[in-house]
């Protein structure tokens, strides 16, 4: 969907953003992860516009990137960006209105969002006068109201309880499926992990790693293999004991592969006298990746 080539940001001496390439898959929902100043809400604002990198190009669908692409693009910004005193219903109308859509559309679209987020009640209240969440939601309906090819969250999960988090997460996984390619921009690891198909990771103005998800655990696995069972456990020559814990009968041992072995000939050697219950490889988490690089990456400077 979007494709960046060497994007750099200055703002006198400092640099924002480095030489920054990367490829957004359309259909996809791609997380963009890093510490809080790593270049995160400079790129999010080279690629609404908002910003002009110093060099460097983005391809909007096989297009240079222009003007006319943001009609396509549905942006959600992690600081509130809505006027406090217009009532609920009179500001999402203004908004769609600012978006080219029929008065007409906008009213049908609005009652859709309302009834889906449990807004009916409260449209004709100003803005300032709901809680956080509330407002996080309107702010989510103004972004998607034109229903964008291209969705930007940044940190959308802002200031919602468990509940409302979760319907969140339907709502961004519907859009998906209905073709939205969505960024999303977050510290929440665990949301990337329920959410994404790929990922960019930045650091210090740079990326540091990119790719479909999947394939960023393989090439960062441990070799390390859980095995649930009961019986005699022996200890393959070719692994050591990370941990061992028993519950409800079963013992759980935890083990690091230390040779180039298959995961077969692994399993064959360890029903030696023991009834496997469970058997699988423990890839790393999403945290576990982001620590390992930035900690790698602080390390060397």
């Amino acid at each position: 969907m979007l494709s960046i080539a060497k994007l750099t940001k200055t703002y006198g001496d400092y640099t924002a953003l480095s030489d920054f390439s990367a490829e957004i898959p359309k259909g996809k929902i791609c997380g963009l992860l890093g510490h809080n100043g790593a270049g995160k809400t400079t790129l999010i604002r080279c690629l609404t516009r908002i910003i002009k990198p110093n060099q460097g190009t983005i391809s909007f669908d096989g297009e240079a990137f222009a003007e006319k692409h943001l009609k396509r693009i549905g942006y959600l910004p992690e600081e509130r960006g809505l006027y406090r005193k217009m009532r609920v219903e009179e500001h999402l109308t203004y908004l769609g209105q600012l978006r080219g859509l029929p008065n007409q559309e906008i009213k049908a679209k609005l009652e859709k969002w309302l009834h889906r987020f449990e807004l009916e009640a409260w449209k004709n209240h100003e803005v300032g006068s709901l809680s956080k969440g509330m407002q996080q939601k309107v702010q989510f309906i103004a972004s998607v109201l034109h229903d964008p090819e291209f969705l930007i969250l940044d940190e959308p999960f802002s200031g919602f309880d468990p509940v409302n988090a979760e319907r969140l997460k339907q709502e961004i996984l519907a859009l998906n499926k209905q073709g939205c390619t969505i960024l999303f921009s977050t510290h929440r690891m665990e949301s990337v992990e329920e959410l994404c198909d790929h990922m960019i990771l930045l650091n210090q103005s740079k990326k540091v790693l990119e790719g479909a998800i999947p394939d960023i655990k393989k090439r960062y696995h441990l070799n390390i293999f859980e095995v649930k069972g009961k019986g005699n456990f022996v200890l393959p020559e070719q692994c050591e004991l990370v941990s061992k814990e028993e519950k409800d009968g079963l013992e759980t041992y935890r083990l690091r592969l230390l040779e180039d072995i298959s995961h077969n000939q692994l399993l064959q050697g360890l029903m030696n006298g023991f009834e496997v219950h469970a058997f699988e490889e423990k890839l790393p988490s999403i945290q576990d990746i982001f620590l390992q690089i930035i900690t790698e990456k602080d390390i060397r400077g």
